[in-house]
């Protein structure tokens, strides 16, 4: 069974940067996609960004140019840099693979104005 444990999130001003981690256990990051997705207040859940197990990583237009995905194989956890952060990044965080089965807690990140 795979498990999620994100950390990393807070409070920041708007323009300010956070860099969240997602430990993995129960399977192997390297071999899947792995994905960061975010939940805002009555809105769905939504994909953030990914990186495939080749390494190519890709991005929802609203993250591009300030959100980066990586992973560390070695420690097994996958992690989110975010900067250049807008209130609207405000939301829970989570991680996981492109097939979810169960959800890690998340991490809150909220950004203010």
């Amino acid at each position: 069974q795979v498990q999620l444990v994100e950390s990393g999130g807070g409070l920041v001003q708007a323009g300010g940067s956070l860099r969240l981690s997602c430990a993995v256990s129960g399977t192997i990051i390297s071999l899947n996609t792995m994905a960061w997705y975010r939940q805002a207040p009555g809105k769905q859940r939504e994909l953030v960004a990914l990186v495939t197990s080749g390494g190519s990583t890709n991005y929802v237009d609203s993250v591009k140019g300030r959100f980066t995905i990586s992973r560390d194989n070695a420690k097994n956890t996958v992690y989110l840099q975010m900067n250049s952060l807008k209130p609207e990044d405000t939301a829970v965080y989570y991680c996981n693979t492109m097939l979810p089965v169960s959800w890690g807690q998340g991490t809150q990140v909220t950004v203010s104005s």
